[in-house]
């Protein structure tokens, strides 16, 4: 096949595009996988925090005495302490490294409520966690604003507050939505959420001489090792950081944490190792979040039910010292086609921390927003729903007038309604008893990120591959599709090749995020086997052995051997030892179509250089697809089935790739129902997982069904390769929304839906 040529010869049968169970699965599901918590290192000492209660203030006295007399007890340091010991820096989506710039401990400011105050350090967790209860912070409050519409939060538009931001526009949506046979106006809002990852934000801080050692679960190793050394004025060749296997982020563990620094600073004066595990609940202030945001849109259509307008204004929620907002209207804006946009995006500045990006960061709130509003406009027009939106199909982005390089949304749309028979729905709502049944369905998109990456690969004598790469296993099992490239492109079994992954010791690569990992690592690692590749072709073919003069254009490398047409062959390890007898490695260095140097020396530095592409879209594409029944005597809400048709390009393991998609159908669920933080008194009332509501098995319905749409797509990249991490997550909320609406006629527009609301 033209694919397989493209990737090279390869051992038969090959693996990239069958189902293959992870390589790391038996060490997870077996306790033997080791995370940064797990590690142990001697005389190690055990950090607990203290954070604030206020919202906004400056702390007035703090008495320690009766906590730093307990048993135990080594250190309490305060601002006091580390007052000007630790550098500013600037956020990682705005050319830093941080996942906020705020610095606690760094003054006696208090910005938000659960912003650190203390860090306490003693001979055991148990001993600090007393301690630090027993810590006496007194504080000056002052006025606050932890809400949207507070008095005191300051609203500006993300064009001001974001260099490279703007809004899409194209023609006069103003004068075309009042020309329209057809509107929709209406207001969605989207909650805060919290990521709640098993494995809590952890660090371990060591330090060997002048050099520091950082164990600490983060999906971008780069970013923490060149922001903590500028933090503390430091080499960033003396600062190391592993991160093995991760418990999980879904956008959180960003980069540098603000809690790093300080435990290195206890470490380096105590002399000894520190490990620092937070509590749940301090999880939810000394990391990011997904903010809430609002959504006014306006949607006109002309009497054959094609858009003329659409208007999309968006607010979210930021902090007050980072110039940090998701932005989502370059999607909206440009997922239909529509003659006439206007968008506009602001930021709502409160005295709450930074938020940050949670998986599909902009998707899933401002797809929720429009794709409900598009099932607004086919009820008003009586139009099925896809048939609304295969007549507003679109080849080419009506803003930039760029052409897709595959668009197959409606064939998702076509593919999912077969699997989930969604002709049933024009019968209209169906009863079971006191159950009253809806059916409803969303687009999921998502722009393709590829970004520069550095793969070690190397052979040794004995036939096994290694490769290697700063990035990251977040769980999402790039460790077994790294495996089974090299294992295709070099000609070995699986077993055969070793993964290294998440140290700054190892190649630089960017962060985890975006869906780039796929699209990054395999594009390095298919250069880095194409290079190997050819130096063994040369190689034997200069040698005095079996293929000694033969053509290496014409060297096939399959079966753990080197083979000639004419039947000569020379065994893979052999080949190797002739070329060098301690092995043949190659470093490739791989930069996206379009990128440059200076792109690979941003991810060697730790920043970000995700791209999206140049002269074309390149999207990943969904369908999702709810079915829901309402109690109604007590608005009880089930999800009975969820259906998802994704195309994504080329899908290198089906197995993982399902898996990935059904979870995050299933986390769709829960945005759409269950997810919501509170916000009282710039607090969050409700920050562990007995009151912050999750989707767990009571709550799946029996059938999550991802179905894989065929997407051969040679535009994106040489491989073919789109990413899928984000995208089954996205549409699920307007899928089950406007379900509940065709159940029961109420137009829920604000999320969570509980029961209470449908009473």
């Amino acid at each position: 096949m033209a694919e397989q040529d493209r990737s090279a010869p390869s051992a038969d049968p090959a693996l990239l595009g069958r189902a293959h169970v992870r390589l790391d699965g038996a060490e997870k599901v077996t306790g033997a996988a080791l995370y940064a918590s797990d590690r142990r290192f001697p005389n190690r000492a055990h950090a607990a925090l203290v954070t604030s209660a206020i919202a906004r203030g400056r702390i007035s006295g703090i008495d320690s005495a009766v906590a730093a007399a307990r048993p135990g007890v080594l250190g309490i340091f305060t601002h006091r302490d580390f007052a000007g010991a630790v550098r500013p820096v600037k956020h990682l989506m705005a050319g830093g490294y941080a996942n906020s710039s705020h610095l606690p401990l760094g003054s006696d400011r208090i910005a938000y409520a659960g912003q650190i105050v203390a860090l306490v350090v003693a001979e055991t967790v148990e001993a600090a966690r007393a301690a630090a209860s027993l810590v006496a912070v007194t504080c000056e409050p002052e006025a606050y604003a932890a809400s949207l519409d507070a008095p005191g939060a300051e609203t500006v538009r993300l064009a001001d507050l974001k260099a490279k931001h703007t809004d899409p526009r194209r023609g006069d949506a103003d004068a075309a939505l009042f020309a329209a046979a057809h509107r929709v106006t209406a207001l969605y809002r989207t909650p805060v959420q919290h990521h709640n990852p098993m494995e809590l934000f952890t660090t371990t801080c060591i330090w060997e001489g002048e050099r520091l050692v950082v164990h600490e679960p983060t999906r971008y190793v780069g970013a923490l090792r060149h922001g903590l050394a500028e933090q503390l004025g430091l080499d960033p060749g003396n600062v190391r950081v592993v991160s093995g296997p991760i418990g999980g982020h879904f956008g959180s563990k960003l980069a540098l944490s603000q809690h790093t620094a300080l435990v290195a600073l206890a470490a380096r004066r105590l002399g000894r190792p520190v490990s620092l595990v937070p509590t749940r609940r301090q999880c939810f202030t000394i990391a990011n979040h997904r903010p809430e945001t609002r959504h006014e849109i306006h949607l006109g259509a002309d009497r054959a039910g094609r858009f003329t307008a659409l208007v999309h204004e968006a607010e979210m929620g930021a902090s007050r010292f980072d110039p940090f907002a998701m932005e989502g209207t370059d999607v909206t804006a440009s997922l239909y086609a529509c003659p006439a946009i206007r968008t506009e995006e602001r930021a709502v500045r409160l005295d709450r921390n930074t938020p940050g990006p949670m998986r599909a960061p902009p998707e899933v709130p401002y797809l929720f927003a429009l794709e409900s509003a598009v099932d607004e406009m086919a009820g008003l027009l009586g139009l099925d729903p896809i048939e609304l939106r295969r007549r507003n199909d679109t080849a080419t982005d009506p803003v930039s007038g760029k052409p897709f390089t595959t668009r197959p949304l409606i064939r998702c749309f076509e593919a999912g309604a077969e699997a989930f028979d969604w002709g049933r729905r024009r019968q209209g709502p169906a009863r079971d008893g006191p159950w009253r049944i809806g059916l409803g369905c969303a687009a999921a998109v998502r722009p393709v990120k590829i970004a520069p990456a550095v793969m070690r690969v190397a052979i040794a004598p004995d036939g096994t591959v290694t490769v290697e790469s700063a990035h990251h296993e977040i769980g999402n099992g790039i460790t077994t599709l790294l495996a089974m490239g090299a294992a295709d492109w070099l000609g070995v079994p699986a077993a055969s090749v070793t993964v290294r992954l998440g140290d700054t010791d190892l190649p630089p690569a960017g962060l985890s995020g975006g869906s780039s990992t796929t699209t990054s690592l395999m594009s390095a690692l298919d250069q880095a086997c194409r290079a190997l590749r050819g130096r063994l072709a040369a190689g034997v073919a200069a040698e005095g052995g079996a293929l000694a003069g033969c053509d290496p254009a014409a060297v096939r490398l399959a079966g753990g051997a080197l083979s000639t047409p004419d039947g000569r062959a020379v065994a893979l390890g052999r080949a190797v030892a002739g070329l060098d007898p301690a092995g043949i490695e190659t470093v490739a260095e791989f930069v996206p179509e379009g990128g440059g140097p200076d792109d690979l020396a941003a991810v060697r530095a730790g920043h970000i250089a995700l791209s999206a592409g140049g002269a074309a879209l390149s999207w990943a594409f969904g369908a999702q697809f709810a079915e829901v029944r309402v109690h109604e005597e007590t608005g009880e809400i089930r999800v009975a089935r969820l259906t998802g048709a994704f195309a994504a390009g080329r899908v290198l393991n089906p197995l993982t790739a399902r898996s990935q998609l059904t979870g995050g159908m299933i986390w769709g669920l829960g945005s759409a129902l269950l997810e919501e933080t509170l916000v009282d008194r710039g607090t969050y009332p409700n920050a562990d997982l007995a009151e912050y509501l999750v989707a767990t098995a009571a709550d799946v319905p029996p059938l999550v069904e991802a179905i894989l749409v065929r997407d051969d797509d040679a535009g994106v990249n040489a491989l073919g390769v789109k990413g899928l991490g984000e995208l089954g997550i996205i549409g699920v909320n307007a899928a089950i929304a406007n379900a509940l609406h065709h159940a029961t006629g109420r137009r829920l527009r604000r999320l969570p839906i509980r029961c209470e609301d449908l009473l």
